[in-house]
């Protein structure tokens, strides 16, 4: 029986990352995939999906009559985009085997293709495409086994008519109609690109009163607002009664809050409704490793209940995101072997939602400061005040940003709606982390014209030294104090310069 210094069961984004993290430190490393490289995160995942999403802003951009010039013919065909996400996603895949093929040749790194199944704290048995079965050991495992689509029990998902993110590169042409299960931010992704190529009619079913219920109702608002804009229905408050497929189309019964019902039929049906991890056949149970009721590792640190076992990517309760999953890969093999002096930090996370127009976070939004109690400032910017925004010819945004309420004014968090969002986010995230004053954010020089010059004046608004002044662009512009107990203040006209 081979040993190895680390056996990494899933090749995935932390999976990847992990068994490239060994590698640095001189471990043999063993990583064992049944499926493909890289996983969800470049497979029916973040790659696929926000390729789509780029094609799809790229279309609308050609349907744009508002520009100064028009374009005539456009036209749209789903195999062709498809044939240019599946670039996309080979390209992708193709880095990662070479890289995975140059440590195979310099032994390196054991590449198994197989399914994983755990026989001890220790010993991994293979088995393998071919049906043979091979047993390995190692002093150390991380368990990257990932995840896929939550199926409900009670609809006839067939990922041909009714399917999840899985299944959408199944269908052979845009279809006609399409109802979306499940408002968040994947749903109404998805329903933001159909919408997009305009060749869709898109139905999204929300169960709470608004969309994006983990977001500040503002952002929620506005997205909501811009879906609907781009043609989509959102059926608010809406439980789903049934869904099955009639004559090959879904038929799909809604109960409202106001106790009425309404059926409708539509060509295909979209389950957005979360992800479950991978970890049938894992052996799990004998071993004794702790999972929490919806099968996730109860974790510290991406430590198990089992100490030389680590969970990591979507194995654990953490947010399901391709740059966690790397995050946790690389600092589970740290802890592994005591190169680790600090937890994880997840108050900092950056995170993009591909909508119309995107979507950037970092840190705490209003909803949770106040459930944490804490006292806070916020400043809101309309992008109608950016010059980058206005040379876009597209102010369809703004920016908020949260400082604590006393003499630090630390960064708390950014929210950004609107065209470039995703740029904004790394300096804040380190600032956060860093846990720096807003004073300095106000005094960087930023580049111009850019959408970064809006966050330096929601910073230069909470000093009272902005250029662009608050009590006179009121309606556009805001700037309040939330208290512990949840008092506002508004600031706008009593500011005072720090």
């Amino acid at each position: 029986m081979k040993h190895f210094d680390v056996c990494v069961i899933g090749a995935g984004p932390s999976g990847f990352a992990a068994a490239m993290r060994a590698i640095d430190l001189g471990k043999s490393v063993a990583i064992i995939e049944r499926g493909n490289i890289g996983g969800a995160g470049i497979y029916n995942g973040a790659l696929s999906s926000k390729t789509l999403w780029e094609l799809s802003q790229k279309y609308q951009i050609t349907q744009d009559t508002n520009a100064g010039y028009t374009i005539f013919d456009s036209e749209v065909s789903f195999t062709s985009v498809m044939r240019e996400v599946n670039k996309a996603v080979h390209c992708r895949h193709a880095q990662l085997k070479a890289q995975l093929d140059y440590f195979i040749r310099r032994d390196k790194i054991t590449y198994i293709k197989g399914s994983a199944h755990l026989l001890s704290e220790t010993q991994i048995e293979i088995s393998a495409p071919d049906h043979s079965i091979s047993t390995i050991s190692a002093e150390k495992i991380a368990l990257a086994v990932g995840s896929r689509p939550r199926y409900l029990a009670d609809i006839p998902i067939d990922e041909k008519t009714i399917v999840t993110s899985d299944g959408i590169s199944s269908f052979q042409d845009f279809p006609e109609s399409i109802v979306i299960l499940g408002a968040g931010v994947i749903g109404c992704e998805f329903a933001t690109i159909f919408s997009n190529f305009g060749q869709t009619k898109v139905y999204l079913i929300d169960k709470a009163p608004r969309i994006l219920p983990f977001e500040d109702e503002d952002i929620s608002r506005r997205v909501a607002q811009n879906l609907e804009q781009n043609g989509v229905h959102i059926h608010r408050g809406a439980a789903l009664k049934s869904m099955q497929i009639v004559n090959n189309k879904v038929e799909y019964t809604l109960c409202f809050d106001d106790g009425h019902e309404e059926t409708r039929t539509v060509e295909k049906a979209l389950v957005s409704v979360g992800r479950v991890p991978n970890i049938e056949q894992l052996g799990l149970d004998k071993i004794g490793l702790e999972l929490s009721p919806r099968g996730h590792a109860l974790d510290s640190d991406t430590q198990t209940s089992i100490s030389n076992i680590y969970a990591v990517g979507d194995f654990t309760a953490d947010i399901a995101l391709v740059n966690i999953a790397e995050l946790e890969g690389r600092h589970a093999i740290e802890k592994m072997f005591n190169l680790s002096d600090h937890p994880l930090q997840y108050s900092n996370i950056s995170t993009i939602m591909f909508l119309n127009p995107e979507v950037g976070s970092v840190g705490m939004n209003e909803i949770e400061a106040r459930k944490k109690g804490i006292s806070y400032k916020m400043a809101c910017l309309s992008y109608q005040y950016i010059s980058r925004a206005i040379a876009m010819c597209d102010t369809n945004g703004y920016i908020k940003l949260l400082v604590s309420n006393d003499d630090e004014m630390r960064v708390l968090g950014l929210r950004v709606i609107g065209n470039h969002a995703s740029s904004t986010l790394e300096a804040l995230a380190l600032m956060i982390q860093l846990k720096i004053s807003v004073k300095e954010l106000a005094e960087l020089i930023h580049p111009h014209p850019s959408i970064t010059e809006g966050i330096q004046e929601c910073a230069r608004m909470l000093l009272g030294k902005s250029i662009i002044k608050p009590d006179v662009f009121n309606k556009d512009l805001k700037c309040y104090s939330v208290s512990k107990d949840g008092r506002i203040e508004d600031l706008r006209f009593n500011l005072v310069e720090i």
